[in-house]
Formats: structure tokens, sequence, C-alpha cells
């Protein structure tokens, strides 16, 4: 298995839309998920879709476990999800400030529906379904967007609040930055 290279902002791969996995359980989809943990791990990252490795497949895994970059957001368990597909459970939207592997140095305020259910499966082909919110569901709406070809900024309303990571920090005009993913 292997620490990947990922896709950047700019490479059209990333606004195509992933196809559906056809078969479970294969050796590929296994290399393919060992693969994106590792790429995940090695850049601190709070989730990787498949797409931002350059496969276009609806993959995506996410985790957050004693992140020391996301030092007040609550664990978030690993998981996989293969062919996702989420539904929000209700109209409220929270914006916050994100970031991702695929726009890096950059951050921006995105808004996000605050609680959803996501369903999917697991590599085995067990059915994986679950009601989450707050930085759970904002990390899961994120790396599904990937799989629609969808970046962050994208998302944005407001491109005042978009800038360098770096450069906002050092002026103070961003508080916490939860979602780097």
């Amino acid at each position: 298995m292997a620490v990947r290279q990922v896709l950047q902002m700019g490479d059209p791969r990333l606004l195509e839309t992933a196809s559906p996995v056809a078969t479970l359980d294969t050796p590929e989809l296994h290399e393919l998920v060992k693969d994106l943990i590792d790429t995940m791990e090695a850049l601190d990252g709070a989730g990787l879709a498949a797409p931002q490795i350059g496969v276009g497949l609806r993959v995506v895994v996410f985790e957050l476990d004693n992140n020391p970059r996301y030092p007040n957001v609550p664990p978030v368990p690993r998981t996989l999800l293969v062919n996702p597909v989420l539904e929000p459970l209700s109209e409220e939207v929270n914006e916050d400030w994100e970031g991702c592997l695929s726009v890096t140095g950059l951050r921006g305020v995105v808004p996000r529906y605050t609680h959803v259910r996501y369903s999917g499966f697991d590599l085995a082909g067990n059915s994986i379904v679950r009601e989450v919110s707050g930085f759970h569901a904002r990390v899961v709406q994120h790396e599904c967007d990937h799989l629609d070809g969808i970046l962050y900024p994208q998302r944005m309303l407001d491109m005042k609040q978009f800038g360098f990571s770096d450069v906002l920090a050092a002026t103070g005009n961003t508080g916490v930055m939860p979602c780097d993913t």
C-alpha cells in the first residue's frame, strides 16, 4: 500500500463525477482503501475521496481521533463508505471554515447542512446507515462533494471569507478552522 499524490485544484479530474463501485470486496478495492487511509494519515487529513488520488470511483474515508490540528472537535469514527448517499435531515445550515488537501494552503467559509443521514457500504458489502450532526456531518458532506466533482470553493457564498491559511491566521480573520479534508 502507499501514500498517493493528492490532485490539486485545477486538475480536471477533480471536476468529474465519480462512477459507482460495481463489485465490492475485491483486492483492487481493498488496495484503494488502504492507499486512501495511508494518504489521509500521512497528510493529517480528516478525510479523503478516491477522486482526490485520481481514482474516479465513489469511495470516501474519514476519521478524526486525537488529531492535534483539531483539538476541540469531537472524534469521528474511521469510516469507509462505498457508493455513499447523503440526505439532509433538516433545512438548518451552518457556515464554518474548511480546507482541503486538494486546495492546499487555502481556507474558506462554507455552508453545510447541520444534520444528515448517510448510507453506503463497507468493503464487504455490509450496509452502513448513520445520522450525524456537527463536524461529522460537515466532513462527510465535504468528502461526498468530491464524488460529484465539487470542491469547497464552489460552495462558498462570500469570497471575502477565502484566503491563505497563514495570512488569515496572522491577520486574525479566522477562528478555529475545523475542517481540512
